[in-house]
């Protein structure tokens, strides 16, 4: 084709010019700069509920650990006023005014019903936070030894045949019988054994994993074992791990209500203490807001923890990062 450079208004240098051309370039992919974290996030808040509920787990931690700092409470300030016990949240709020405190009625020392429970969830999450960190850090440890060590593998499938076949409250009833049921006793009888079912489960998922062909490669590029457990294998089972942790956290909550409530329970005034010294007004009318109140919120907070976690270990699942 024929350009008349003058109506153009060019030179020819101008209209054309050589590309240099470099083999090293040619060989690059171009892609787009990839975040895991970030696309772990994007996935997650994509879902509105999950806003939701990330917004009621803040209220509940706000209230569980804030309120109680900026609040003094005193089981028993009213103790000697007869007139204080076992009202109503209206019958509270007409005799001590119309706050937040009385919101939920009075307790049978005449506490504040709402400031029991928020000092109560304050113990529980505690100990499900305390019991959990140990228990997944020691499971995750052992198993990913567990699921690499033939040797290691075979003394501890012994021990968790043995240990795996004893119910686990029952272990954890005569924990706290032998000693002095305190949150610290609390948490050695949650995490003595529980960091075992943990092992186990990820051993399982190592044994899954360890034998793929990457991983074969990379061994017989020889990269050490334990290399190949903390590069290839434990960021792959993320998801699996949050998903455990989720599972986790509020099964401790629900352990310590129980244990409580069957007289079992700690000494410090958690949910499951409140639970089990309100039983008898869960049948005497007029009462029944000493019971049902802390059954409640330690239902929510169980809920909560749980829907949190689960829908966390989706978006960490690097399959949903499409």
């Amino acid at each position: 084709m024929n350009y008349d450079l003058e109506k153009l208004g060019m030179t020819e240098e101008e209209l054309f010019s050589i590309v240099d051309h470099s083999d090293l370039e040619s060989e690059k992919i171009a892609a787009p700069k990839y975040s895991y974290w970030q696309s772990v996030f994007r996935v997650f808040f994509k879902k509105k509920i999950n806003i939701v509920i990330l917004v009621l787990l803040a209220v509940v931690i706000a209230f569980a650990y804030i309120y109680p700092a900026f609040v003094e409470y005193d089981k028993f300030a009213n103790l000697m006023n007869s007139t204080a016990k076992h009202l109503g949240p209206k019958e509270a709020m007409e005799k001590f005014g119309y706050n937040i405190h009385w919101i939920l009625g009075a307790g049978a020392a005449g506490n504040s019903t709402f400031d029991a429970i928020w000092n109560g969830a304050r113990i529980s999450i505690s100990l499900a936070f305390v019991v959990a960190a140990i228990n997944m850090v020691l499971g995750v440890i052992v198993g990913a030894v567990w699921g690499f060590s033939k040797k290691f593998d075979a003394i501890m499938m012994v021990i968790y045949n043995i240990i795996g076949n004893i119910p686990y409250l029952l272990l954890i009833s005569v924990m706290v019988m032998l000693f002095t049921p305190s949150f610290w006793t609390m948490v050695l009888a949650l995490s003595i054994t529980g960091w075992l079912y943990i092992a186990y489960f990820i051993r399982t998922q190592v044994i899954i994993i360890r034998d793929r062909e990457y991983n074969l490669a990379s061994k017989c590029l020889g990269t050490s074992t334990f290399k190949i457990a903390m590069k290839n294998i434990l960021p792959f089972m993320t998801s699996v791990i949050v998903t455990q942790l989720a599972i986790e956290i509020p099964s401790y909550i629900s352990y310590e209500v129980f244990l409580a409530y069957i007289g079992m329970g700690l000494s410090e005034m958690s949910l499951g203490r409140l639970i089990f010294e309100a039983e008898s007004a869960m049948v005497t009318p007029g009462w029944e807001f000493e019971f049902w109140s802390p059954v409640a919120v330690a239902g929510i907070i169980t809920v909560v923890l749980y829907v949190v976690g689960q829908n966390l270990g989706d978006a960490s699942d690097p399959r949903t990062h499409m």
